[in-house]
């Protein structure tokens, strides 16, 4: 089998179709890109592994610039990490420049939860890259990857990382309730995004009457997906054992007088930890 000329006429097609066509130009591209890096795979295992270099040459000259060595190593790899039985990348939405992504990534369920979540969110590129930079899957529950795992019915706060990662200056290590609060107002749009799906923010020191007294939720939030408001308290130690009855009146007041479905969001700062201009908070 003559694999350049294959790979040759697979990708002058890819171009000859992109400056035709607009609509599904880059679900054609990861079909392209997927068929080109299998032939790319089985061109190496008979004639060696510089066999890319060799061809990337020829490419560059008589199909265009951008399929150098680079890029073709790109498309093996995806075809090498795509071709596995649990991935199906003609069936998903993704573009190209996500996948060039997720090709980096060793562990496949953790490939399928980015996917998932690009799908579900609409994320963009640099959003992923964000998601990915930052660990989020490695900060999901054991439960919560286990049922992306079976397919099972997922709960609203089992996509909600563990630590959640608020992008801040440097904090000192005596941090306030207060200023914790403000914190996570002043990054509101990446505070919800990084909370899941359907998130929208209700108010902050939300007032409640529970018998003579006045109260304050430190934040109120409602899921849209899954019709139900959250409580978010906020502490700057350890959640103590004085601290559950505080909670579970507050919770126990919304689902009385605002709405049947209530969660619960503990956000604590065990302590501050700088890493990339990032502290972590814990939630519970």
């Amino acid at each position: 089998m003559n694999y350049y000329n294959e790979i040759k006429e697979q990708l002058i097609k890819s171009e000859i179709y992109d400056r035709a066509k607009d609509y599904s130009k880059d679900k054609h591209k990861v079909k392209v890109y997927f068929e080109t890096g299998k032939l790319l795979s089985e061109a190496g295992k008979e004639y060696g592994k510089n066999i890319i270099k060799q061809y990337s040459k020829n490419l560059m000259l008589e199909v265009g610039k951008k399929y150098n060595e680079r890029t073709l190593y790109g498309m093996r790899k995806f075809y090498e990490v795509f071709s596995n039985e649990k991935l199906n990348p003609l069936g998903s939405k993704l573009s190209w420049s996500h996948y060039r992504e997720l090709i980096s990534i060793k562990n496949i369920d953790e490939i399928i939860y980015y996917i998932f979540i690009c799908e579900k969110y609409n994320l963009s590129k640099r959003q992923l890259q964000e998601r990915i930079k930052n660990h989020e899957y490695n900060r999901l529950s054991e439960n919560a990857k286990n049922k992306l795992i079976t397919k099972e019915q997922l709960n609203v706060n089992d996509l909600v990382p563990n630590p959640i990662i608020i992008k801040s200056s440097p904090l000192k290590d005596d941090l306030s309730e207060y200023a914790l609060k403000q914190l996570l107002l002043n990054n509101l749009d990446d505070f919800l995004n990084q909370l899941g799906i359907g998130f929208t923010y209700v108010g902050n020191e939300y007032k409640i009457k529970i018998g003579n007294t006045y109260n304050y939720i430190d934040l109120l939030l409602y899921n849209i997906k899954y019709k139900c408001y959250v409580v978010v308290e906020l502490k700057v130690t350890e959640l103590k054992k004085e601290h559950t009855g505080q909670i579970m009146t507050y919770m126990n007041y919304i689902d009385k007088n605002v709405k049947e479905i209530i969660y619960l969001i503990l956000i604590y700062l065990k302590k501050t930890i700088k890493y990339n201009n990032y502290n972590f908070c814990n939630y519970f």
